[in-house]
């Protein structure tokens, strides 16, 4: 069997833009998120793809059967069309970052499913329970895999796109969401097809974003095995994932670091805090204001790894903290491998928080942890009522994903933030 392959999607026929009915991913979303696509168009995508709030958490069974009967009622109205012949979907985006215009291209296709650690899907993150029953009561219901997960390829000669992209002309779908403009192709050459499935052939693939709907498929598969008795026939659409596939040399592959926030501290102390984590740190004041923090996080991204930014929200001041002892969590994780021990990510986790806030200033209470990828967003979350500081962090290596797939080691949590999102509702995949 092919590891990827073309197919059939289900896609808007609506014309050209689509710019209010597509939607971000469905775990970034909230009721009032929710709310605003569903006053886009009562066609958006929304309704069928977040039928239960809070995202992550499954609900009853009947909203998951109304989301169902909303799909199918679509179907049979011709708001949403089957396509008639197989095919591979470019999909493109264009977005502004620090002021200049980036594109990111890749395409769309099945993959074939494989067990982490047994196949050519690679993971870096682990899954939990909840978004997993929510995501899999959806698939249930609605026999359709409505949103891509986010893989990356190696492509150093941009090969695949080459061919994909050739004969580009206007995208057939087109839509804006929060500032990002996607465009959707389809190519039906059955040559380019096969030329692109050779390219491709077994090379790993690594998830960027989507590990629960990527286990969810898993799960669905496993199911379906179940009822037919035995392993499905190769061609069963069970045993294939909606996968949107970028080169990691994409020039528009973007991993934004995902800065802590941090709360349960009571009155925080700066000075108690050097103090705990010397010798392994050096601390030193940052000469910039509170509405500087993104002029920090770009020094950060420039500067040396292992580097540290702190936010005291109470004394309104910054401070960097870098990494004098190497060896740090040789003791703390003797069994995790050098690559993941050097991991920022994994020094904020398990010395940072576990070692040093959790113990030391929180004691018996839990720390309240929040996340964002956004330095704008932490001066006015930081204020000493729900978060006293915020932990500023380097983005991930792209490379740490190789290095860790190898000794199949997953990051700690909320370690990479691709930006920007993908779309779901651009093309969605019939699993019957």
């Amino acid at each position: 069997m092919a590891a990827i392959r073309p197919f059939a999607g289900i896609r808007y026929n609506q014309g050209h833009d689509i710019s209010n009915l597509i939607a971000p991913p469905y775990d970034v979303l909230d009721e009032k998120g929710k709310a605003a696509l569903q006053e886009k168009s009562d066609k958006n995508v929304v309704n069928i793809d977040l039928p239960h709030l809070p995202a992550k958490t499954a609900g009853p069974d009947e909203v998951y059967q109304q989301a169902n009967a909303t799909m199918q009622a679509w179907l049979t109205t011709g708001i949403l069309k089957r396509d008639g012949r197989r095919a591979l979907y470019p999909y493109a985006q264009v977005f502004k970052h620090n002021g200049n215009t980036v594109h990111r291209r890749g395409f769309i296709a099945l993959v074939r499913l494989s067990p982490f650690g047994e196949g050519h899907v690679v993971p870096h993150e682990k899954t939990y329970k909840g978004p997993i029953e929510d995501r899999l009561k959806l698939m249930r219901a609605t026999g359709v895999q409505l949103s891509p997960i986010f893989g990356l390829f190696s492509d150093p000669r941009n090969e695949v796109n080459n061919l994909l992209y050739q004969n580009a002309g206007r995208p057939e779908l087109s839509g804006t969401l929060d500032g990002v403009q996607n465009d959707l192709w389809s190519v039906i050459d059955a040559e380019v097809e096969n030329q692109v499935i050779d390219l491709m052939g077994h090379k790993p693939i690594y998830i960027a974003d989507g590990h629960h709907r990527y286990t969810t498929a898993l799960q669905f598969q496993k199911e379906m095995e179940a009822l037919h008795g035995g392993p499905l026939p190769p061609d069963n659409p069970a045993n294939y994932c909606m996968f949107v596939l970028i080169g990691m040399q994409d020039p528009g592959l973007m991993i934004l670091p995902t800065h802590r926030l941090i709360g349960g501290l009571g009155r925080f102390d700066m000075d108690r805090f050097r103090a705990a984590i010397l010798p392994n740190f050096a601390v030193e004041n940052l000469d910039l204001s509170p509405s500087q923090i993104p002029e920090a996080v770009q020094m950060l991204a420039n500067g040396p790894a292992n580097t540290f930014g702190l936010y005291d929200g109470a004394a309104k001041k910054l401070y960097a903290l870098r990494l004098i002892n190497l060896d740090l969590l040789k003791a703390i994780e003797p069994k995790q491998s050098d690559a993941w021990r050097q991991l920022d990510v994994a020094i904020l986790q398990r010395y940072l928080l576990d070692e040093i806030l959790q113990p030391r200033f929180a004691g018996k209470t839990e720390l309240t942890k929040g996340y964002t990828a956004y330095p704008e967003e932490i001066t006015p979350q930081v204020d000493g009522s729900k978060y006293q500081i915020a932990l500023l962090l380097r983005p991930t290596p792209l490379h740490a994903l190789e290095e860790l797939g190898k000794h199949g080691e997953v990051m700690p949590q909320k370690s990479t933030f691709f930006f920007p999102k993908l779309a779901t509702g651009m093309v969605m995949y019939p699993l019957k």
